[in-house]
């Protein structure tokens, strides 16, 4: 149990991985007063851990919806993750979220402060995409009973604390790592995660062919 929760909450570090919106973060809230800039990491955190809760709860529900096994789903997105990972080991970010110079930053700093942009690009798909949601699903779906939905979304709102605090130190932690840095620190975390793409990717073949694996 324990050693399954701390694997959720790697797989949901290294996937929602804050660091690579500091910059993102910093474009969208330039010019704002400290208050207006806390509102935004407060919502985008919020966003994050609603977004965690809602498809624990209801993940594989959906998947029943859609007609798709636990199996396939296991398999698809431990490809999936395992492509991330590899990317991001490569320098070359994750490929599922979107590049931040698509985000028209000087038309949301032209308007009035607001939290909307905390929600969309920020916290989805900016922070928490397709990856992360299929991880948060194939996590749940993985699980039963009360007591470890609740273990999964406990981790999801340390998550999203953690998230909070480094949207809050962005200025700080930027300066601190730099460029380099942070390109140090998304390899690492690369790594990190392409165990635990193997891991989900094994669970599925397990799932798909008991008999084999």
């Amino acid at each position: 149990m324990n050693t399954e929760i701390i694997k959720i909450i790697l797989a949901f570090m290294v996937l929602i991985n804050p660091f690579s919106a500091l910059t993102l973060f910093l474009d969208l809230t330039r010019g704002y007063s400290m208050t207006d800039r806390r509102k935004v990491a407060r919502v985008a955190s919020l966003t994050i851990f609603i977004t965690i809760s809602f498809f624990t709860v209801a993940g594989e529900t959906l998947l029943k919806a859609l007609g798709i096994s636990i199996g396939s789903f296991q398999l698809a997105g431990g490809i999936l993750v395992f492509l991330i990972a590899l990317n991001m080991m490569n320098g070359d970010g994750n490929p599922v979220k979107p590049d931040q110079e698509n985000f028209d930053v000087d038309h949301v700093q032209s308007s009035p402060p607001t939290t909307a942009a905390a929600v969309v690009p920020l916290a989805i798909p900016m922070m928490i995409g397709p990856g992360g949601i299929s991880t948060v699903i194939i996590y749940s779906s993985q699980i039963s009973g009360a007591l470890r939905v609740s273990a999964v979304i406990i981790a999801g709102l340390l998550i999203s604390m953690f998230c909070y605090l480094a949207l809050m130190a962005a200025g700080r932690i930027s300066r601190l790592l730099g460029d380099t840095g942070l390109n140090i620190m998304s390899r690492i975390m690369g790594m990190l995660l392409a165990a635990v793409s193997i891991e989900i990717i094994v669970n599925g073949l397990r799932t798909l062919f008991p008999d084999l694996v």
